[in-house]
């Protein structure tokens, strides 16, 4: 059978433009001599949709486009993922659906099987879960199509398995002659590789085809690096798709290509890929074609305009330096050469007249309180409030620009430098800006060398340095990745000492308000703050 695997960047939302998009590559199929194009889990919808699919007018939406789009289907069928009514009068009222179409009718539909609930997912807050799933006769061939989760019964990572029935192992003994997967699989760095090793072996294990067809680009905070791969009954790899861009693949299982070598990016190398798209389609996808940052001179500002730049294209970004008594001039020429390299607007606005004017209205009722803070954090707010404006006026979207290792300390200022339509590197530690910077100026010197090298501040009081209220970073960043990432307890986290580790804890924990208003952060990690960790804000409990 020659199955042609489709990996399209579907639009949360937008049914009329996936479906559309879903057509032209199953013409592309259709010329190619294909037997059957494979598209992604929630094609039509976008994934995911969260609580729209709780909408019926939506569902009814999604389910007209399926019956339009089988009308226009001939002889190479279009299996793809839509948002199908459970019409058993039992458990939730919808299933998430694979639907082939074929002929002008929708010929067979097919619904997951495994919802997952952990991470960004919450499947089982709107589906109910096929109870029993056949493989489907088509064109002399036994299909077994399964939908994302369902070939994860043993997951990527971690040793507890999270079902108890597997649905791979059930279509086979059933007669299934080779696999399908529609798919919407979040990135975080170096998972393309875990999914390659992992159907690569199931492949192998089980003796048949596998075809795995994953959503490119990003929607909200989640990014979908695509990397659809096909796999001989060897585990062969027969085909791979493109990171983070939509691309076609083909392959013939009684014809098969000449098998493939992995090619391993760099962690960096993806994290830096996936920022980029994320930036983009977070823009586009939202309707802004512009974006307006603080550049300060620092590496993390620095390596946001970058990205940004690289995203939306120079000319559709504006940099603004808002310098106040206490910015270096190393700071203020180090933004200038970073803006000139890039070829981005940049724009100066002092900010030490606002600032006083706003003490000066403060003074009285401060009269006898010694300065902590709240003076530095009324310089932040100031500069917050002017880059609003400018994005308000130039109808562009701000980005925040704190790293993971600050969000997580609390070491950012609410309504001041965490304003912002999306907080770019809120899921990258420090140590990961770093090499992103290093990454960046590989192909030669974009940001200068003396925002990495020279310590990190926030400039807010003379003689200010990070590491005056925050442990060494090589230190914090371990502690951070061992709690929120490996959901290790305090006396599981033996990589700094007991008094280090727990006041670490407790101001990630305390600061818990700060994350709850803070902008989408871009997922580049197994765990990001966000929709991917829910933690209470008022608590009693602290590890």
């Amino acid at each position: 059978m020659k199955i042609a695997v489709a990996q399209i960047n579907a639009k949360v939302g937008d049914i009329d433009g996936n479906a559309a998009a879903i057509l032209s590559r199953l013409r592309r199929a259709e010329e190619a001599g294909a037997d059957l194009a494979l598209f992604p889990e929630a094609a039509l919808t976008g994934y995911p949709a969260l609580d729209l699919w709780e909408d019926r007018s939506f569902i009814a939406a999604n389910l007209d486009a399926l019956h339009r789009l089988a009308a226009q289907v001939g002889e190479t069928a279009c299996l793809a993922g839509f948002i199908g009514r459970n019409i058993s009068g039992r458990g939730k009222p919808l299933h998430n659906c694979a639907a082939l179409l074929y002929r002008g009718k929708v010929a067979a539909v097919r619904a997951k099987s495994l919802l997952p609930t952990y991470d960004v997912f919450d499947e089982a807050r709107y589906f109910q879960p096929a109870r029993d799933n056949t493989p489907l006769r088509f064109k002399g061939v036994n299909l077994g199509i399964t939908i994302c989760e369902d070939i994860w019964h043993e997951p990527i990572e971690g040793r507890r398995k999270l079902y108890a029935k597997d649905p791979v192992e059930g279509l086979l003994s059933r007669g299934a002659e080779l696999i399908l997967n529609l798919s919407a699989s979040p990135f975080f760095a170096d998972k393309p590789l875990a999914r390659y090793q992992a159907l690569s072996r199931m492949a192998r294990s089980h003796g048949v085809p596998f075809f795995y067809c994953n959503l490119a680009g990003g929607n909200d905070e989640i990014v979908f690096d695509g990397n659809s791969m096909i796999f001989g009954p060897r585990g062969e790899l027969w085909g791979r798709g493109k990171p983070f861009e939509e691309d076609f693949l083909l392959a013939d299982t009684e014809r098969p290509p000449k098998p493939l070598s992995w090619r391993r990016e760099t962690p960096i190398s993806q994290t830096h890929d996936a920022l980029v798209c994320g930036i983009r389609d977070f823009l586009g996808k939202c309707g802004f074609s512009k974006a307006v940052l603080g550049l300060s001179g620092g590496i993390d500002s620095a390596v946001v305009c970058a990205l940004a730049a690289k995203a939306l294209g120079p000319k559709n970004v504006i940099a603004v330096m808002l310098p106040s008594k206490y910015t270096s001039k190393a700071s203020k020429e180090d933004a200038a050469k970073l803006a000139r390299n890039l070829g981005v607007r940049l724009e100066t606005i002092g900010i030490d007249k606002p600032v006083a004017a706003l003490s000066a209205q403060l003074t009285p009722m401060f009269r006898g309180l010694p300065p902590d803070t709240t003076e530095q954090n009324l310089q932040s707010r100031v500069r917050g409030t002017l880059l609003m404006a400018l994005a308000n006026k130039f109808r562009a979207l701000l980005l925040s620009t704190g790293n993971k290792s600050e969000v997580a300390m609390g070491y950012c200022t609410l309504y001041g430098d965490m304003c912002g339509g999306l907080n770019v590197l809120g899921d990258v530690s420090k140590d990961a800006v770093y090499a992103l910077a290093r990454h960046i100026n590989a192909g030669g010197t974009v940001i200068p060398v003396r925002s990495i090298t020279r310590p990190p501040s926030a400039e807010l009081k003379p003689n200010q340095k990070d590491q005056d209220d925050l442990p060494p970073y090589p230190v914090l960043d371990r502690v951070i990745r061992a709690y929120v990432e490996e959901d290790r307890t305090a006396g599981e986290i033996k990589c700094a000492d007991r008094k280090t580790v727990l006041s670490i804890l407790g101001r990630i924990d305390r600061n818990e308000f700060k994350r709850r208003q803070a902008a989408p952060c871009l997922k580049t990690t197994p765990r990001a703050f966000g929709a991917g960790r829910k933690m209470p804000v008022a608590r009693g409990y602290h590890r």
